[in-house]
C-alpha cells in the first residue's frame, strides 16, 4: 500500500496497521485549532499519500485540502447534526459516511455518489461479554440525559414509570452492560449509533429504536435484537415519545419474562459483531476501498486539484466565510478568511 495520516477522532484508524499500509500516523487533538498542508507534513513525519479527515464533531479544522497533492478522504459520523459536511466533503476525492441514507446529500458536483462509501459503525475491540459479572438489574440505559436531548428526557421518563427496574446511568458502559438482562437504547437524532453495535459487541440483549441507516440491514430483529417505533428520524413517519415508549416498554417485558430468549439473543449479536462490525472490518473495507479507486482512476488527484478554484468558490466559500465569524474569539477568524480566498494550505499559510 502507502503511507497514511489520519487526523481527528481515532475511530478505526488503529485497525489499519494490520491492513497492509507501509506506515500509518495518527493525530488526534482537543484545542480550537486548523491544519494546512505542512502543519500534516511535519505531525506525520512523512508526505502521506493519503489523508483521512476524521469527524470530530466540530467546525472543518484542515483547510485548503481542495489542493492537497495526495488522495484525500472524508469521514463522516455526525452528519445527523453538522449540516456544512456535505459542502466541505467536495474538496475530497472520497467520503466515508457513517449513516447510510444520508449518502446521498454528500454526492454532489465534485464528490459522485460512487465514491461516497457507507461504512456504519462498530464495536470495539475491547467490548465484549463479562461472564464474571452478575446480572443485578433488570434494564439499562448508559448515556446522557438533559435539558438538550429532549425526546430522549420524555422517552425514558415514560419508560422509566411503566417499568420500575430501568436503570438510567453514566459511566464504563461494559459492567453496566454485563449486569443488565436487557440494554435499551434511544437515538436523540434517529442516528444509527454506536451504542447499538457496543452493546452487542459487549454481548448484551438489546432494544433499540426501529430507525433506518441499514439497521434492519446489519441486523435481524428477532434474532440478532428487538426494535421498537422510532420517535425521532431523519425522515418519514415517526410515532409520538408515548407510542414508542409504550412499544419500548413491551419489548423489554418480553424478553425479561423469557430469559432464555434474552441470552440466546445476546449469544447471536455477539456473533454477528465478531464476523461482521468491529473495528479491523471497517478498516480492512476501507483500505480495499482505497485500494481499488487508486487503481481504477490513477488520475484522480490531479483532476480534483484542478478543480480546487471553483470548488473553493461553490462549496466552501460561505462554509469557511459562516466559521470565520462563528469561530472569532478562538483566533481562527483570519485562517477561515484565508481558506475562503485559497491563501491556506498548500502554498499559502499555515
Amino acid at each position: 500500500m502507502q503511507r497514511l495520516l489520519w487526523i481527528g477522532s481515532p475511530f478505526f484508524s488503529d485497525a489499519l496497521s494490520s491492513c497492509g499500509w507501509d506506515a500509518v500516523a495518527r493525530h488526534n487533538f482537543e484545542h480550537a485549532a486548523v491544519f494546512g498542508w505542512h502543519d500534516l507534513v511535519c505531525i506525520a513525519g512523512f508526505e502521506p499519500d493519503v489523508l483521512v479527515v476524521a469527524d470530530k464533531s466540530r467546525a472543518p479544522f484542515v483547510l485548503g485540502v481542495e489542493d492537497f497533492p495526495c488522495l484525500t478522504v472524508f469521514y463522516s459520523v455526525d452528519s445527523h447534526i453538522h449540516s456544512w459536511q456535505p459542502y466541505y466533503a467536495q474538496a475530497f476525492d472520497a467520503c466515508l459516511v457513517s449513516l447510510r441514507d444520508h449518502q446521498n446529500r454528500f454526492a454532489g458536483a465534485y464528490l459522485p455518489a460512487e465514491r461516497v462509501w457507507w461504512s456504519p459503525a462498530f464495536a470495539w475491540p475491547y467490548d465484549g461479554p463479562e461472564p464474571d459479572i452478575a446480572k443485578d438489574m433488570d434494564c439499562v440505559f448508559v448515556g446522557t440525559v438533559n435539558a438538550n436531548l429532549p425526546q430522549r428526557a420524555a422517552f425514558l421518563e415514560r419508560v422509566g414509570a411503566q417499568l420500575p427496574g430501568l436503570r438510567v446511568v453514566t459511566g464504563a458502559y461494559r459492567e453496566l452492560y454485563a449486569r443488565a438482562r436487557v440494554v435499551l437504547n434511544h437515538c436523540e437524532h434517529g442516528d444509527l449509533n454506536f451504542r447499538v453495535f457496543e452493546a452487542m459487541g459487549c454481548g448484551s440483549c438489546l432494544v433499540t429504536p426501529r430507525i433506518g441507516h441499514g439497521l434492519t440491514d446489519l441486523f435481524r430483529e428477532g434474532e440478532h435484537l428487538r426494535c421498537y417505533a422510532a420517535d425521532t428520524c431523519d425522515s418519514g413517519a415517526c410515532a409520538s415519545v408515548e407510542a414508542a415508549a409504550d412499544e419500548a416498554v413491551a419489548q423489554v417485558r418480553h424478553l425479561l419474562d423469557h430469559p432464555a430468549e434474552a441470552e440466546r439473543m445476546g449469544r447471536a449479536a455477539l456473533e454477528c459483531i465478531d464476523n461482521a462490525h468491529r473495528a479491523v472490518h471497517r478498516a480492512g473495507s476501507f483500505s480495499s476501498a482505497v485500494r481499488e479507486l487508486l487503481a481504477r482512476d490513477p488520475h484522480i488527484v490531479t483532476r480534483r486539484r484542478s478543480k480546487a478554484g471553483a470548488v473553493r468558490k461553490e462549496c466552501l466559500r460561505l462554509p469557511y466565510l459562516h466559521w470565520a465569524e462563528a469561530l472569532g474569539a478562538t483566533g481562527l477568524s483570519e485562517a477561515y478568511l484565508a481558506a475562503a480566498r485559497g491563501e491556506f494550505g498548500l502554498a499559502g499559510q499555515s
